[in-house]
């Protein structure tokens, strides 16, 4: 009887998943997997949602911890996982902040001195308002900024020059405006930023579509716009995105799992196989649909060249906008 090629491939998967376990690398004790940002945001959201999915369905021989370690933009988290040894057994997710906190100065750590084993999606950003804002669409922004930059307080997480900083200074620049008149105020996670957008002491927020859908559906927030190729689904669904707007920004993050310099090529096998079978589960095609992630896994040289143009193409624009000084 010919067998079919998904029951073949996950066949072949779960006998290379035992060959690991059985004369191959395996991890032999708790294994932690690194946040740089607090609880709560979509940074968290990621390293729980593999932590659930290895552990429960027993991907993992061993137990899984997720550590926050918030501040700096992240960088305590990276100085921390580039401080571990490469045994396998320290994780983290790794995000943009790796371009842009080396490229404006705030460390020495850049992509190159970690591990890449896995890109898992991208996470597009979305600009949001308090439900009660005078600001109702994307053009009474516009206006503001163009009239008065400082009369916008934006807050993102995780410091000045980040990944969403950027969002917004290149929204400012596809305006007309200049970025660096900009009033923003980073916060150590994305949920610190928005909880301050629903007390009102913010105007918007860039942030990951995730961390606002909620918010909206309970009619507390309102997206003007997403820097999406296309329209995003459930709760935001009647978003329009800014190229429908006539402004072209698309602008979106991967997160990927890496862990300290130097780890084997066992080791890498090992995590990029566990992972792989993880985004194979519904629980995770679930989760994906939930926070509105566009699913993109993706390893080995693929996705080691796919930094190094984003790097490149990251430091392109900070240099443009005044933000970079490496």
């Amino acid at each position: 009887m010919k067998v079919p090629y998904r029951l073949l491939g996950a066949a072949l998967l779960a006998a290379s998943s035992a060959c690991w376990a059985q004369g191959g690398w395996s991890p032999q004790r708790n294994v932690e997997i690194v946040v740089g940002s607090a609880p709560g945001g979509s940074n968290d959201k990621t390293a729980r949602t593999v932590e659930r999915i290895l552990v429960a369905n027993k991907l993992v021989n061993v137990t899984i911890t997720v550590v926050n370690r918030p501040g700096g933009g992240s960088n305590i988290a990276f100085t921390y996982v580039s401080q571990r040894p490469p045994d396998g057994h320290t994780l983290m997710v790794g995000t943009p902040g790796l371009f842009t906190n080396h490229i404006n100065g705030s460390t020495p750590l850049s992509y190159t001195d970690f591990t890449p084993i896995a890109s898992l999606f991208n996470d597009y950003t979305v600009f949001v308002v308090n439900a009660e804002s005078p600001i109702k669409t994307s053009k009474d922004l516009i206006a503001r900024l163009k009239k008065d930059p400082k009369s916008v307080a934006i807050g993102f997480a995780t410091t000045i020059g980040s990944f969403q900083h950027v969002a917004a200074a290149l929204l400012m620049k596809a305006v007309g405006g200049n970025a660096r008149e900009l009033k923003v105020v980073a916060y150590k996670g994305s949920a610190e930023a928005v909880t301050n957008l629903l007390g009102g002491h913010l105007d918007l927020v860039t942030t990951a579509a995730g961390n606002a859908a909620p918010h909206v559906a309970v009619g507390r927030l309102r997206v003007v716009a997403a820097a999406a190729p296309s329209r995003l689904g459930g709760a935001l669904a009647d978003i329009p995105t800014w190229r429908e707007q006539g402004v072209d920004l698309v602008w979106g993050g991967w997160r990927a799992i890496m862990g300290p310099k130097g780890l084997s090529p066992a080791q890498i096998a090992y995590w990029e196989g566990v992972l792989r079978k993880a985004t194979e589960y519904p629980e995770w095609k679930t989760d994906i649909e939930r926070n509105f992630w566009s699913d993109d896994f993706v390893t080995g040289a693929r996705l080691r060249k796919d930094l190094d143009k984003d790097y490149a193409d990251m430091k392109a624009v900070l240099v443009d906008l005044g933000l970079a000084k490496q």
